[in-house]
């Protein structure tokens, strides 16, 4: 029997479970065996330091877990994930390209994402975006030192917008690095500039009004990822964002359903508030250790966290939603329906997205946005 505390708190935790045959059943995988083992004999310390040295499902199932129960500290996901992305990223590389790149990742982003740690706020998007912009500096560095035997600190504007016009659209990723180049005066000559899209995707209404029938009356995907789907048709909620619901946004009382995703409680209209009442009393990852109590609207399968966004979007696109499409025709359709300003403060959008939509619509009430909102 264990005699660290974390580690009989596990115990505890896993003879808890609502389940115990699931429990049973996992602990069959000889890769979950051998984990346990690890830990029981020490050779794995019961702590994050110790799960990160065996990478893999197992140990983020146990982590999960454990940090639910209070037995580690709860831990960003995606920090060290981008740390060790990081060193990988810069293996192998030549000097002319990585010490500038390693500079770029970790003197801009890492320390940026480690600020927004500190203050709680979310990281997935801001790792996403860093290892995008990353991958394309490596991508252009390499390319630049490979072609014309030049470096970041003796690239020309010539080279940069020979990259820009003869690659993808992704290209342009390299604007931040330059950006940061010309602060630290490595390189002060290059200029990028920022790259506007030069179309909006989006459904026709009667698309929209199709999946939302198919979605409230179909059976081509479960009741979680049809009440996620609803959530972006209905009322524009990016799928990041979505995923992050608590319960506690909906309020069903006697004279009806609300749901709070801005500022102030929008009514859910039937038969979508039926579709979501039952998604509440089935939600499903319930008996996977973290206990009926989770407060999340999409419930993981790891305890204690929520569904992630890329498990819905993924889900959502093999159906065939397009998903910005959907959104930008949500938005656009409701600001056709109130005021710009009243959508934004309903839905939890800025002003200023708001009023760009009624303007992509030509709609009258675009002419208020100097009443209603700052420039920015």
């Amino acid at each position: 029997m264990p005699s660290d505390p974390a580690l009989l708190g596990l115990v505890d935790a896993l003879c808890a479970s609502d389940r115990p045959e699931s429990i049973l059943v996992w602990k069959r995988s000889a890769k979950v065996q051998k984990l346990l083992r690890g830990l029981g004999d020490g050779t794995i310390a019961a702590s994050h330091e110790g799960l990160d040295s065996v990478p893999g499902k197992p140990a983020e199932h146990l982590r999960a877990l454990m940090q639910h129960h209070s037995l580690l500290p709860h831990r960003d996901p995606y920090l060290p994930r981008f740390e060790q992305w990081i060193e990988g990223k810069l293996d192998g590389l030549p000097d002319e390209v990585r010490q500038p790149v390693q500079y770029f990742a970790t003197w801009h982003h890492l320390r940026r994402i480690r600020a927004k740690v500190g203050a709680g706020a979310a990281t997935r998007g801001p790792v996403h975006s860093a290892k995008q912009e990353i991958t394309e500096t490596v991508k252009f560095l390499v390319w630049l030192h490979e072609t014309y035997q030049r470096t970041a600190a003796t690239c020309t504007q010539q080279d940069v917008d020979e990259w820009l016009a003869t690659g993808p659209t992704t290209h342009s990723a390299i604007r931040t690095f330059f950006v940061v180049a010309r602060k630290a005066r490595l390189n002060t000559t290059v200029t990028v500039q920022h790259r506007s899209a030069k179309s909006s995707p989006s459904l026709s209404q009667d698309q929209r009004l199709a999946w939302i029938h198919e979605l409230l009356t179909g059976t081509s995907e479960s009741l979680p990822y049809r009440v996620a789907a609803m959530l972006l048709l209905l009322y524009a909620q990016p799928l990041v964002k979505v995923v992050t619901f608590r319960t506690s946004i909906i309020d069903d009382g006697d004279s009806g359903m609300s749901i709070t995703l801005g500022s102030h409680p929008t009514d859910v209209p039937e038969p979508f508030a039926s579709l979501l009442r039952e998604h509440l009393a089935a939600r499903p990852n319930l008996r996977t250790g973290g206990g009926p109590d989770s407060p999340w609207l999409f419930p993981s399968t790891l305890a204690g966290r929520h569904l992630h966004p890329n498990t819905v979007m993924d889900r959502l696109r093999d159906l065939g939603v397009n998903l910005l499409a959907a959104r930008n025709r949500a938005i656009g359709e409701l600001v056709l329906e109130c005021p710009p300003s009243l959508v934004a403060e309903a839905l939890g959008y800025s002003p200023q997205v708001a009023f760009l939509h009624a303007d992509k619509a030509a709609e009258p009430w675009a002419r208020y946005a100097g009443r209603s909102i700052k420039s920015p």
